[in-house]
């Protein structure tokens, strides 16, 4: 199939064939022609299965009827709102946005927190009729009304399973009760649990269902490998692999904020360009660090499970899980940075024993077995380190190093006089004033007066 089967309008096949596509991916070949006649869907996707212009293509035809080149911000009122989960897969689908709309007449506009809210605000006033946006900042912007939603035609709710991790929830129900009852609704997500049925309940009529793959499923395009290390060997490690392949971009997954920010630091004291991305950093650093990361300056980049989701770069060919995610559906969402759109892909993971548990979570979830490959000099740990370790890398230490455990000898006690320290005081007593073994202690008698029977004189 084409993408000239589908029913799209000349200006967007223009666009699409100017980013390099032919043929539509499963979801966007099935999601297209469903979004185009109007009714409400509700799609499962794995990430990187192309779903973002399987709702943005359709939305831009739908809305192409109130394209106009007026000044007037009353000639562009919001049409589409698009809410995701993050600042990365907000700027992210607004870029696909712009790609593929670019010979259409259409204003459009992302609004996400972390950055000055003022331009923001100018340009919705300036009017939008597409709107991608985060949910907080734009409750932030529903405070300060400057942005209105009489007119909104279409929602598209992005990453639901995502929004739901991150307590979202409430603040999509706000922002739903605040749109016209007739529009058109699009839900995608990667899992449905009861919550996000309980939402698509709630904000779809009668939708269409869409899934191109079972949930929780990887791409058959992915390689994945697993190597067992202790944990203060990973970085050398790391190193290692990095030099057999040093012309290789590698997306590098860390569990905090401060070991992503102390690994790229090493990495880069190592002579690797590595840069970092995590909660704590603000916008424009996470900008340049992708910006660098995508034009190829830096080689490597250090993240943290934000970056799992909403970064589309082109020919990633190596994801590594420095550390294990906790929770076995972020191995699905790290990995789905590469192998995208049907591309192979490469998934390493470094394993220290203590996180075999989380292993064998993430098998249970996909369904196989990781191959375990071993490398010279960082083979795993042995099974009296992985039993006695205590979580933090460090190898046991054994008794011996600290000498046997044995009773302590004191030194001798014995005076000159012969009398011995070592016991418990006893007084001395003399030969002739002892008492008898067999007797008790004799109490010395006191003298009575007579009057109180006492010996009296004679």
């Amino acid at each position: 199939m084409k993408f000239t089967d589908l029913g799209l309008m000349p200006e967007l096949l223009r666009a699409v064939e100017d980013a390099g596509y032919t043929e539509p991916t499963p979801i966007q070949a099935q999601a297209i022609p469903v979004v185009l006649a109007g009714r409400d869907v509700m799609g499962g996707a794995q990430t990187g299965t192309g779903k973002t212009a399987g709702f943005t293509l359709p939305v831009l035809q739908r809305l192409a009827r109130h394209a106009n080149s007026s000044p007037s911000p009353a000639r562009h009122p919001v049409r589409a709102l698009i809410l995701a989960p993050t600042r990365e897969l907000a700027m992210q689908t607004h870029e696909s946005v712009v790609t593929y709309g670019k010979y259409l007449p259409l204003r459009a506009v992302c609004v996400y927190g972390g950055v000055d809210i003022k331009p923001q605000t100018a340009e919705l006033r300036e009017g939008r009729e597409i709107v991608v946006a985060t949910p907080g900042r734009l409750l932030d912007h529903v405070q300060q009304k400057s942005v209105n939603f009489n007119q909104v035609e279409v929602v598209i709710l992005d990453e639901a399973d995502r929004m739901l991790d991150m307590g979202f929830i409430p603040d999509i129900r706000r922002i739903l009760a605040m749109l016209p009852k007739e529009r058109q609704s699009l839900l995608f997500s990667a899992t449905f649990s009861e919550e996000i049925k309980k939402l698509a309940d709630n904000m779809l009529k009668s939708p269409q269902l869409i899934e191109v793959a079972r949930r929780n499923t990887v791409s058959e395009t992915i390689t994945h490998r697993m190597h067992a290390v202790a944990s203060d060997k990973k970085r050398h490690l790391l190193l290692h692999l990095l030099r057999e392949k040093p012309d290789m971009q590698v997306l590098v997954f860390v569990g905090t904020k401060f070991g992503t920010a102390r690994l790229a630091a090493w990495l880069e004291r190592q002579g690797v360009n590595a840069v970092a991305i995590h909660g704590d950093k603000s916008q424009q650093q996470r900008t340049e660090a992708l910006e660098a990361f995508k034009g190829g300056t830096a080689r490597v980049m250090v993240a943290t499970d934000v970056a799992a989701r909403g970064l589309d770069i082109d020919d990633l060919p190596h994801v590594i899980n420095y550390e294990l995610p906790h929770v076995a559906e972020d191995y699905i969402h790290r990995i789905g940075r590469t192998g995208r759109a049907g591309k192979p892909g490469d998934a390493t993971s470094l394993v220290a024993p203590e996180e075999k548990p989380r292993l064998a979570d993430i098998e249970k979830l996909i369904k196989f077995k990781i191959e375990q490959v071993e490398i010279t000099g960082f083979e795993s740990a042995g099974r009296d380190e992985e039993r006695h370790g205590r979580g933090h890398g460090h190898a046991h230490r054994e008794r011996e190093r600290h000498g046997p455990r044995v009773p302590v000898q004191l030194p001798p006690t014995i005076a000159a006089d012969g009398f011995d320290f070592g016991k418990p005081y006893e007084p001395a007593v003399s030969s002739d004033t002892a008492p008898a073994k067999s007797e008790p202690p004799k109490r010395p008698q006191r003298p009575v007066a007579a009057l109180l029977g006492g010996i009296g004189k004679k």
